[in-house]
């Protein structure tokens, strides 16, 4: 296995679009890094420069303490799965495992005992002689799968493999590869656009945002602790409520006003919060730390997420909220609360008898229980401010042909040619006709209108 350190990549398509821009990350030996951000922030156009399927426009890639961008993809030693399985239909599930392997000339008896390990490792050894149109999604991805890991690479990349598969199998196959990891010891980096898929399944999550990394940490700091507003709005389902207001001094201590509502802010802030005063700041607040005033002194707030609460005592700082929604959520319930013109989620315990139309009275938990936390331009980096229309998906012309199965080719053999439709295709298979790239083009043609008859790569 090997560490995998990006340093100040970057990534410029024709026109200007900058898909990635001066991103740095470093992803310790055998660590499973997970790679979240909404569609169009350069996530897979990362992958992609470290498998050395496209070329950097600046920095550098290093894999294993060694730089690689100036070699070809399969003299890199990592293997990618795709969102798409990205399987040769006329292979047998045997053959798809086995291809890289007879490609780099394995010896046959190490292939077969590889491809049965992997198989048996994979729970498809029963399923060795299907063809991908016989399987499930969950049985192709897990081919898939197995197609890298026959491989032995140094590096795992994913690309959003369980994106295509229904709630209940994303969630066995997030057990799955959590299983592998473990039992692989491997560097793995994992792309995905869920924040649920990517708090389970990561040991440190990088959140990204127009082709730069936000905030890079542990599941939990970037839920507790976000970094900028970009990371509060992602990270969390229901995503942190954010309210802009401003620090104010009441009574010598600094409070954080937004309309009605008053927070007052823990006196050992005080001294961070001076340039702050009478100037724009975002408070963020989780769902599960809003609760509701009952009658009398206390207030109903989280004890801890989980819908579990507790009464705390007199706490002086409230709003009046009127219910809008009410989501019954099995151990919970979503309150959507209108303060204002301001929308906040709340998560209360279900058994509350709430309806909507309801006035309540709202309660945020104190910020030294973990209740809120405040976001501002001199704590934290600004955010960027740019137009990136297109994901690196939509950049690529619709007619693009079999992408997947073109780039495991270009991991395969020694070429990285853009090959957009039928006609790229065809200039690659007169190109070099003998050639093992060559000859996959001619298959891959071929299998548009006549599927290989037999598996005989």
């Amino acid at each position: 296995m090997a560490a995998v350190t990006l340093e100040q990549l970057v990534k410029v398509y024709p026109g200007g679009v900058r898909a990635v821009d001066g991103l740095s990350l470093a992803v310790p030996d055998g660590q499973l890094a997970v790679l979240v951000g909404p569609s169009g922030c350069g996530k897979t156009t990362t992958l992609r420069l470290i498998a050395g399927l496209e070329g950097a426009t600046g920095g550098s890639v290093w894999i294993d303490g060694r730089p690689v961008d100036r070699l070809a993809p399969r003299h890199r030693d990592v293997a990618m799965v795709f969102q798409h399985h990205a399987l040769y239909p006329h292979l047998s599930v045997r053959g798809n495992l086995a291809f890289g392997l007879k490609l780099r000339h394995a010896a046959r008896a190490e292939i077969r005992r590889r491809v049965e390990e992997t198989a048996a490792m994979l729970g498809i050894a029963d399923l060795l002689d299907r063809r991908p149109a016989a399987l499930s999604g969950g049985q192709q991805q897990r081919v898939a799968l197995g197609r890298a890991i026959v491989r032995r690479p140094k590096v795992f990349l994913l690309d959003e493999p369980l994106s295509s598969l229904d709630a209940r199998l994303r969630a066995r196959m997030r057990d799955e590869i959590r299983r592998l990891h473990r039992k692989l010891g491997a560097t793995m980096i994992y792309v995905t656009h869920d924040q649920t898929e990517a708090m389970t399944l990561g040991q440190r999550v990088a959140v990204m945002h127009q082709g730069r990394i936000q905030q890079a940490d542990d599941p939990t700091t970037l839920y507790r602790r976000p970094a900028n507003r970009t990371v509060a709005a992602l990270i969390g389902s229901p995503p942190m409520n954010l309210l802009d207001g401003r620090i104010e001094t009441r009574d010598g201590r600094p409070v954080f006003c937004h309309g009605r509502l008053q927070v007052p802010v823990p006196e050992e802030w005080a001294g961070r919060l001076e340039p702050y005063v009478d100037k724009p700041i975002t408070l963020g607040v989780r769902p599960e730390h809003l609760g509701l005033r009952e009658k009398g002194d206390g207030a109903n707030l989280p004890e801890r997420p989980g819908g579990c609460f507790a009464q705390i005592g007199p706490v002086p700082f409230f709003a009046q909220a009127l219910i809008e929604a009410v989501e019954p959520a099995g151990p919970d319930s979503y309150l959507h609360l209108n303060t204002g013109g301001q929308i906040l989620i709340a998560r209360v315990d279900p058994r509350q008898d709430l309806r909507p139309g309801q006035q309540v009275d709202l309660a945020v938990a104190p910020a030294r229980d973990g209740g809120y936390v405040l976001i501002g331009e001199r704590r934290h980096a600004p955010e960027l401010f740019r137009d990136m229309p297109w994901s690196s998906a939509e950049l690529w012309p619709t007619t693009r042909l079999r992408a997947e199965q073109l780039d495991l080719a270009c991991q395969e053999l020694d070429t990285w040619d853009d090959l957009d439709d039928l006609a790229g295709l065809n200039r690659l298979r007169h190109r070099a006709p003998h050639s093992r790239t060559a000859q996959l083009a001619k298959r891959l043609l071929n299998d548009q209108t006549h599927p290989h008859p037999d598996d005989t790569a």
